[in-house]
């Protein structure tokens, strides 16, 4: 919860995510688990790590995700292991929609929004699932959601049910 609350006050004030928290998250959950579970603990850390890294690879790789976010929940995952990461993609997708309606609305770019994700549906039926050069975090002009403010809710939101 630390990691993704620090990660949440970074990105909000800065829109990015340092690979000093992510990292040494990620190098203190294996550690955390190795000491305190063996090579099992540590081979479940890995394998959390691996499935949230996995999990958002196909959303950074389609320009549509920072690097950072993609860390970040791979920490996350390391901390929680493969199972609960999962839930925490999950849960971070709803809560990240529901924001991104939330700041598109208030910023007059929700009927943009739902144009650009019609544009997008019909590029890739014709041209295949590929990064569209218009609709990208670097090119696209719409207003910019810190994830990590929806991965803190997901966060929140697994270890709660846990």
């Amino acid at each position: 919860m630390v990691t993704a609350g620090c990660a949440c006050v970074w990105d909000l004030r800065t829109r990015r995510i340092p690979n000093l928290l992510t990292f040494g998250a990620t190098a203190a959950a294996v550690l955390f688990h190795v000491v305190t579970g063996g090579v099992h603990g540590g081979a479940t850390s890995l394998g959390g790590w691996l499935v949230g890294a996995g999990l958002l690879l196909a959303p950074f790789v389609l320009g549509g995700m920072g690097a950072g976010d993609v860390k970040l929940v791979a920490a996350l995952g390391a901390w929680l292991g493969p199972v609960d990461t999962v839930w925490l993609a999950l849960y971070t997708g709803v809560a990240g929609g529901v924001m991104a309606l939330v700041v598109a609305t208030l910023n007059g770019y929700l009927l943009q929004a739902c144009r650009n994700i019609w544009v997008l549906l019909s590029y890739w039926r014709l041209a295949g699932i590929r990064p569209m050069a218009e609709l990208t975090l670097e090119t696209g002009g719409g207003p910019r959601l810190a994830y990590a403010a929806p991965i803190l809710a997901g966060t929140a939101i697994t270890l709660w049910l846990r």
